[in-house]
């Protein structure tokens, strides 16, 4: 069951930062003053801030044994 919960938190995870690193590429990419290398370091930096803040949610579901205590916990969190 444990694996589940975090393949959908993986899931939402990657699409959520995919979701958003999209949104400031084509923001910037408007823009015609930024440069790309710009763009791609603020699209990237996004991605991989969205997608580690996401995945801090399977912590408590790797670290306690019930499933509902991880709820809990997440949800404060």
């Amino acid at each position: 069951m444990k694996i589940a919960v975090i393949g959908g938190i993986l899931t939402i995870a990657i699409a959520d930062a995919f979701s958003d690193a999209l949104g400031v590429y084509i923001f910037k990419e408007s823009d015609r003053n930024n440069k790309v290398k710009e763009i791609r370091k603020s699209t990237f930096a996004t991605f991989v801030a969205k997608f580690l803040v996401a995945m801090t949610f399977a912590i408590p579901v790797l670290m306690f044994e019930s499933l509902l205590t991880a709820t809990i916990v997440s949800a404060i969190w």
